[in-house]
């Protein structure tokens, strides 16, 4: 087959080498024909060959987001957006300015405020008060497990100080038990029956927005790790993909993972199950696929919900009686699990806590008991703290490790609201990825995004050194969490496309795959660990077709750099 497209003069990163070669790489009808030295390739050549000068810019398998929000990171754009604030005054003044700009709406909602901002991390309704005193406002925080509220939303949601604590949740209250401004976990669904849905036309919009940042940044496949079946008029995921891959507008590879509804039992196995069927009879699996259920089995911990093996400290350095909440009895887990299995879906787990992980890895084991191994390839993501003796139950139950790697340094909410209030030696075990790439547990990537940045070349380059890009703090944990480049990059290519049951096409660049890559404006290899973050992408390819392009530049570097801060951590 002769060659349509030809790049050249660059190096190229397979994934099944040591490091980068110099080499081009021949592509016909979508896919990759040839990878070799300009003399192996020239018989693929002719007049019409597309000739692409790489100019020594490194080639390198598409990046594949194990563990994103792509929809409602979207939507959050188009709304109330609050991750550029660096400070409470600047996110009030935000939220002040948008409620100026859009008076007709009848509630003000949007996300991504930072709890580091704030005492304790709970913003009061009063700040609220002051700048939207007559609309309600609900603003969910970067990690997306609680929110803020002011006194119009909780007053419309119906919510006082008799109001209790539902299960799994809290509100933050006030002396007399007025709720105080901030809500955790659970307590946020206390609002749902009075905000206003999202349309289909937001989510939409929402994906398309989304999608063209993500392809700005290498991406060439995720895993949306929320798809929700909708309830209250809500905007169903799942059609806005369907019909975004129909119309020809969506243009990633895309694995829906279906969202398990802690309130409705194992009843909802059978809708999960003919949604995917309905996706399956619609689309090529490479396109759009949904054998994914996504199960939360606890919270975060800097709101001290992870469930943890060891309790919870107060402000004073004491033992409390908090270990944190586990939203599943675990004989529940393990039947739903054992459930999940048998009908040949992917379990994909949220499991932060090392009390979480051991529930999640025991209700693997009861389904391989029960159903026997597959290949389902179930995955924990998040592992924020894992306890030794799991780690090896990692490669036994072929259970991959779902890293957000961004998140794996010291900084601002990691230092104040959490490292406090855990064991001492938790530091130690935070995001133990080296220990569990040396017992051999499979490591896949994801961002975790709209938490944090989507830039895999941010979370590289955080993976290798443990350290912000540009900060001067000591690294996070012990040197042996580290990862290596190749480690890591590996882990956000062929480690996810593995993950997304992709790996036979994508992954790697070796002829007969898909040509699915991104090109490197700096060969990331040949630089100092301390400045991998400096690398941009320049080109994003899929299927042949190359989506995204800009020109070699450092300009936009110090824009870029300003969107690395990691908080985790979303559903």
């Amino acid at each position: 087959m002769h060659a349509e497209i030809l790049l050249e003069n660059g190096w190229v990163y397979t994934g099944n080498d040591a490091g980068p070669i110099r080499a081009d790489l021949a592509i016909a009808a979508g896919r990759i024909i040839g990878v070799g030295k300009p003399d192996h390739l020239k018989a693929r050549l002719t007049p019409g060959t597309r000739r692409v000068d790489l100019q020594g810019q490194l080639v390198v398998p598409g990046f594949q987001d194990a563990h994103i929000h792509p929809i409602f990171a979207g939507i959050e754009l188009l709304q109330c957006e609050l991750t550029e604030a660096t400070n409470a005054e600047e996110a009030v003044a935000t939220i002040a300015r948008y409620a100026a700009e859009n008076p007709d709406e009848p509630w003000i909602l949007g996300a991504g405020w930072s709890m580091d901002f704030f005492p304790g991390g709970t913003p009061a309704r009063q700040l609220l008060d002051a700048v939207v005193p007559g609309r309600p406002v609900y603003l969910v925080n970067r990690d997306h497990h609680g929110a803020w509220a002011n006194t119009a939303a909780f007053e419309a949601a119906g919510i006082s100080a008799e109001t209790p604590d539902p299960e799994g949740g809290r509100l933050e209250r006030e002396e007399d038990g007025t709720p105080a401004g901030t809500v955790h976990e659970g307590a946020m669904d206390l609002f749902n029956a009075v905000k206003p849905a999202v349309p289909y036309g937001l989510a939409y919009q929402g994906l398309l927005a989304s999608q063209k940042l993500l392809l700005s940044q290498g991406i060439t496949a995720w895993q949306d790790a929320w798809v929700p079946i909708p309830e209250g008029g809500h905007a169903d995921h799942l059609d806005v993909y369907m019909d975004a891959a129909k119309a020809g507008d969506l243009k990633v590879r895309v694995t829906a993972c279906q969202w398990w509804d802690r309130t409705a039992g194992m009843a909802q196995l059978d809708l999960i199950t003919e949604r995917r069927r309905r996706v399956a009879d619609s689309f090529d699996h490479h396109q759009l696929n949904a054998n994914t259920v996504k199960v939360m089995v606890d919270g975060v911990a800097e709101n001290y919900t992870a469930a943890m093996h060891h309790v919870y400290l107060d402000h004073h350095g004491h033992h409390t009686d908090n270990r944190g909440i586990e939203f599943f009895e675990p004989d529940e887990l393990k039947e739903f699990v054992t459930a999940i299995d048998a009908a040949g879906m992917q379990v994909h787990f949220h499991a932060l806590g090392d009390r979480a992980v051991t529930d999640a890895l025991d209700a693997l084991e009861a389904a391989r008991e029960s159903n026997g191994s597959n290949d389902n390839r179930h995955h924990l993501a998040h592992l924020q703290v894992v306890r030794s003796e799991d780690i090896p139950r990692f490669p036994e139950l072929k259970a991959a490790a779902n890293v957000q790697a961004l998140w794996a340094c010291h900084e601002e909410q990691m230092d104040t609201l959490t490292l406090p209030f855990l064991e001492p030696a938790a530091e130690d075990r935070h995001y133990p990825f080296g220990e569990l790439a040396s017992a051999n547990a499979r490591v896949v990537a994801g961002s975790d995004w709209p938490v944090s940045t989507a830039d895999p070349i941010a979370a590289i380059h955080v993976a290798v050194n443990r350290v912000a890009p540009g900060e001067e703090l000591p690294p996070l944990g012990r040197e042996s969490q580290k990862l290596s480049l190749k480690q890591i990059l590996d882990a956000y290519t062929h480690g996810s496309a593995w993950i997304n049951h992709l790996d036979k096409e994508t992954g790697t660049l070796e002829p007969g795959k898909l040509a699915d890559f991104a090109v490197l404006d700096l060969n990331v290899f040949d630089l100092p660990a301390e400045e991998l973050h400096r690398a941009v992408v320049t080109q994003t390819w899929i299927g042949g077709e190359c989506v995204y392009h800009r020109a070699p530049t450092r300009d936009n570097q110090i824009a870029r750099d300003n969107h690395l801060q990691p908080v985790p951590v979303m559903p």
